[in-house]
């Protein structure tokens, strides 16, 4: 079982990687069952690639929410 700490930590491992990286708009957390995860949020599908499955051990999930526009 993965707890919030350690996922708040490959979360932050993971968005200071792609912070300037186009093909990713958003590093968050999120719960899967019992289990915390990082959500790497992707403007296009191809960006997945470069996202590794997991972080110190944390699992890492990637959902294409295409580009961002502010309002």
């Amino acid at each position: 079982m993965t707890d919030r700490a350690a996922a708040r930590a490959a979360k932050n491992t993971l968005a200071s990687r792609f912070a300037a990286d186009p093909g990713v708009a958003a590093v968050g957390l999120a719960r899967q069952a019992t289990d915390y995860v990082v959500r790497v949020d992707l403007t296009e599908a191809d960006a997945g690639a470069r996202v590794p499955a997991d972080v110190d051990g944390v699992r890492v999930v990637t959902h294409v929410v295409g580009t961002v526009h502010a309002l």
